[in-house]
């Protein structure tokens, strides 16, 4: 059974299901020092509600009047009628938010006779409020989408695809962009627990990067290089990836290629190893970043191998991959008349955690080599495994491979050594005519030469980063980990307790009601609204409901304000929950 262990080393069942009882001690969830501020705060929740439907409500008459106002087309070809028809849908629900709107403005004036109240238990207008937010929180989640779904006279369909999709996937990221924590600055800002970075040893970084043998600069740096990127860059990776991957024999560097990001890397194998509408295997969840790079350039679609929390006759522990499943996913793609051109994998697992043991990978590696698949394997947390039990194996490390000529490994230095601005990735391929294909895309993704040449010291620094970085990333990674792990015990929440990376897998089905994915997405807006930003499990293509991913790699301060928003929502949910059931008993 998988158990999480706190620091003094007890240990309770991870996956069971337990009901959560968090929330019982209100010190735990709403400090004393927030009790002021609350009361203030609940003064002017009323005029801010009502501000806020006013808002929304103009912003629908706005697009609706854009809608209603486009110059009528006739003869029309075939697409733009198809768009014109889901204009017209587009204004219809709009109309109907209209309605809703108004109803939720007159009941907030007073208009309008509201429910009686819940019971001696609840505030005076309590029910009704949460209601009301409640509804208003879907409505905003039904506008996001729509937003998305407007169509484009300027844009393609391609471009318009493109767009929803950007706007779908990043639209929270760019909020972050523009109201980002500082601890001085801007203290009410977001914390974003979301996106996979490690901020714990900027301070070693930054230090290690103001040296003096970084500030070097030559005629050669400053023009147009290798697009497979610099010799002496590909040299040092091949080194570098000889050394920490334990490789057998030394790397050749004309098998190196280096892009700007490991995304690049993963876009431009897609698009060198299958064509438009082909397909590409991969355990779910999994990082939904890679979605992007399949979907850009490549229209390469992942076909996901679902993995199951529950532990069954063919596992031996939550969300297990074997072969059976490999096998089971490989037949329901070709039945749906898919073409499977190779697998995907991500080891460290990413957002499990999980690590996968030597025997386990060779099996994946048969699996591919039987069925003439290429594997790729992004291996970007390989530096990030904190906890000593926990053993790496890189797939560069194994003597022999089955099938070297399909096996193609990622890696870059975003989450390793917390530079994800210098948007470095690197390939390693046995195969030339693969290497040859994917550097043609450092025309399009390339590294600027003063970049590479920074890189490549510190990666050469092998001293600095075996007795100095990595000790002290990993130990505050252990902390930080150990930190976020007993916050989710102490409110019984069940998580996938792993030595690796930099987030937890954590299931919140408790807090949705009914289970479902629409209810994660306006939980996940209900964290947004406090200033948090998590990632929900449907973003990694998650078959179950329920499951976030929380990244613990920050600095203390915010981690542990971002704990507290974190209390907040979560009582806050349990409270709506409530609500709901004493207003209807017989749902559960």
């Amino acid at each position: 059974m998988d158990e999480t262990r706190d620091g003094e080393g007890s240990s309770q069942p991870v996956e069971a299901k337990t009901k959560a009882q968090g929330m019982s001690h209100q010190s735990d969830v709403l400090p004393c020092d927030q009790l002021r501020d609350q009361v203030i705060g609940n003064q002017s929740s009323h005029t801010q509600l009502m501000e806020t439907l006013l808002h929304l409500r103009q912003t629908v008459d706005d697009c609706i009047t854009q809608l209603t106002t486009r110059p009528p087309q006739l003869d029309l070809p075939l697409e733009e009628q198809r768009h014109n028809q889901a204009t017209g849908e587009q204004e219809a629900f709009l109309r109907r938010v209209v309605n809703l709107l108004q109803s939720g403005a007159m009941w907030g004036l007073g208009l309008q006779a509201p429910r009686p109240t819940l019971g001696p238990r609840d505030d005076a207008g309590g029910g009704q409020q949460a209601q009301l937010s409640r509804q208003l929180d879907q409505l905003v989640h039904q506008l996001s989408h729509l937003e998305v779904a407007f169509v484009s006279h300027d844009l393609s369909n391609r471009g318009i695809d493109i767009s929803a999709f950007e706007r779908s996937k990043f639209q929270d990221f760019k909020t972050y962009q523009g109201d980002k924590y500082h601890e001085d600055k801007n203290t009410m800002g977001f914390i974003n627990l979301g996106v996979s970075e490690n901020k714990l040893c900027t301070d070693l970084m930054t230090e290690r990067l103001s040296r003096s043998d970084m500030n070097h600069l030559e005629d050669a740096l400053l023009q147009y290089s290798d697009q497979r990127g610099q010799p002496f860059l590909r040299e040092e990776v091949a080194r570098f990836l000889t050394y920490y991957c334990k490789s057998p024999a030394r790397l050749d560097p004309e098998n190196v290629v280096v892009l700007s990001g490991c995304c690049s890397v993963f876009s431009a194998l897609a698009t060198v190893l299958c064509d438009p509408g082909e397909a590409l295997l991969t355990p779910t969840p999994f990082f939904g970043g890679l979605v992007m790079g399949s979907y850009l350039y490549s229209k390469v679609e992942l076909m996901p191998v679902h993995l199951d929390s529950e532990i069954t006759d063919g596992s031996a522990r939550p969300f297990q991959l074997t072969v059976d499943k490999l096998e089971q996913a490989l037949l329901e793609a070709t039945l749906k008349g898919k073409k499977v051109r190779g697998l995907l994998l991500i080891n460290p697992q990413n957002p499990l955690g999980d690590v996968y043991s030597r025997d386990s990978l060779e099996e994946y590696l048969e699996f591919a080599k039987r069925y003439n698949l290429h594997v790729i394997i992004d291996e970007l947390y390989m530096l990030s495994v904190f906890d000593d039990s926990v053993t790496f194996h890189s797939v560069l490390s194994m003597e022999s491979l089955p099938d070297p000529n399909r096996t193609h490994m990622i890696w870059g230095t975003s989450k390793d050594f917390g530079i994800s601005g210098f948007r470095f990735g690197a390939l390693y391929t046995h195969n030339k005519e693969v290497a040859s294909a994917v550097s043609s895309f450092g025309f399009l993704n390339g590294i600027s030469g003063i970049t590479q040449y920074k890189l490549c010291r510190l990666l050469q620094d092998r001293e600095w980063i075996d007795k100095v970085y990595l000790p002290t990333n990993h130990s505050r990674l252990k902390a930080a980990h150990r930190y976020i792990t007993n916050k989710l015990k102490a409110l019984k929440i069940p998580f996938l307790n792993r030595g690796s990376g930099l987030y937890v897998w954590m299931n919140l089905k408790e807090y949705l009601q009914p289970c479902t994915f629409e209810e994660e997405l306006l939980l996940h807006h209900r964290f947004l609204g406090n200033k948090l930003i998590l990632s929900p499990g449907k973003t990694y293509m998650c078959k179950e409901p329920g499951w976030f991913r929380l990244i613990f790699s920050d600095k203390p301060l915010p981690l542990k304000l971002a704990m507290h928003r974190f209390y907040e929502v979560l009582a806050e949910q349990k409270r709506d929950l409530r609500v709901k059931q004493l207003e209807d008993p017989q749902k559960e």
